[in-house]
């Protein structure tokens, strides 16, 4: 699992607002603010972190569906941060998204078999093959061929769900990036989802960027975790670790957070006030408003990324070089 399959560098995306005033300089909403991190081949890489913290953008980003504001995009040693529409058309054989709401993602007007059909039409499959990669594979997901004729309304969240992920896979990608997959369904399904993609992630090589909320789910599904917080990674580590030695204050509320009890809280931490406007972030170290280790330095001084333990990565002035100011 060395390969690297996605390499993120520096990943920003903006958006630009419109001026209230004649002569007035244009706020940015700074949704990501310079993310790095790298996938390796066949592994299931988590992306965590409160709502709005950006990690839906970043997913959104790397596949391209947003344009970033500037980084590097490395997908299978291409660099795609910069492709035009034709030559991302043929990075997204290899990489495929599911989405969050599928009731959004699937056209209600159209039957099952339409909606498995339109990928492969879209890149290029012949209509004779397409019927029969569509047969093939329906049992994949736990279905059968009966719901190919139904629409989208006919079927329950989690079979709903089910097609987006044979949608997602119906061209044989690469990496997956499942974007809060399994949110928007009964605890019961979840559980069902979750085992559905690591049977097709064993049986086809899957790579995941595995984006969610929920600390208890990228614990239990993930092989590493990046934790977000105001569009920037705070922290990196493989899963067992992070919870078992975790080191920005911010993962250690989040982990603190997690319902019920668990072996790995030894406090529960609760957090003041709400995230900051990223429209205008707090000096020095985003987190440092809320933070209840904070210093004088980190209200003045954005920390830099260190590795304290080896492939354990924290943006954090606790752990850095002292700086005098």
């Amino acid at each position: 699992m060395n390969e690297k399959i996605l390499e993120v560098i520096n990943l920003k995306k903006y958006y630009t607002l419109k001026r209230t005033k004649l002569f007035e300089k244009p706020g940015a909403v700074k949704a990501l603010n310079g993310i790095s991190f790298s996938i390796h081949r066949g592994e299931t890489f988590g992306l965590v972190g409160e709502s709005g913290c950006g990690k839906s953008t970043a997913g959104h980003t790397i596949i391209r569906l947003l344009k970033p504001t500037d980084g590097e995009i490395i997908f299978n040693g291409q660099e795609i941060s910069k492709l035009n529409h034709q030559e991302l058309k043929r990075v997204r054989e290899d990489m495929q998204i599911i989405f969050q709401d599928t009731t959004g993602a699937l056209n209600p007007k159209k039957t099952i078999e339409w909606i498995l059909n339109e990928p492969l039409r879209a890149h290029g499959v012949e209509k004779t093959e397409r019927r029969k990669i569509i047969l093939e594979n329906i049992e994949l997901v736990g279905l059968d061929t009966s719901y190919l004729k139904r629409y989208p309304h006919e079927l329950s969240g989690g079979q709903q769900q089910r097609i987006g992920i044979l949608s997602a896979l119906i061209l044989k990608p690469d990496l997956i990036i499942a974007d809060e997959p399994i949110s928007a369904l009964d605890v019961s399904v979840q559980a069902q989802i979750l085992n559905l993609m690591n049977d097709l992630q064993d049986k086809l090589g899957l790579t995941y960027l595995f984006i969610s909320h929920d600390l208890n789910v990228v614990h239990f599904f993930c092989d590493r975790i990046a934790v977000m917080y105001l569009g920037e990674i705070v922290e990196i580590a493989e899963a067992e670790r992070l919870y078992k030695k975790t080191y920005h204050p911010y993962t250690q509320s989040l982990i603190s957070a997690i319902p019920g009890e668990n072996e790995f809280i030894k406090e529960r931490i609760i957090l003041k006030g709400d995230a900051p406007n990223p429209l205008n972030p707090p000096t020095g170290c985003f987190f440092h408003p809320r933070c209840f280790k904070r210093m004088p330095i980190c209200d003045k001084i954005k920390p830099e990324k260190v590795e304290i333990e080896k492939d354990h990565f924290v943006r954090c002035h606790l752990y850095g070089k002292e700086i005098k100011i």
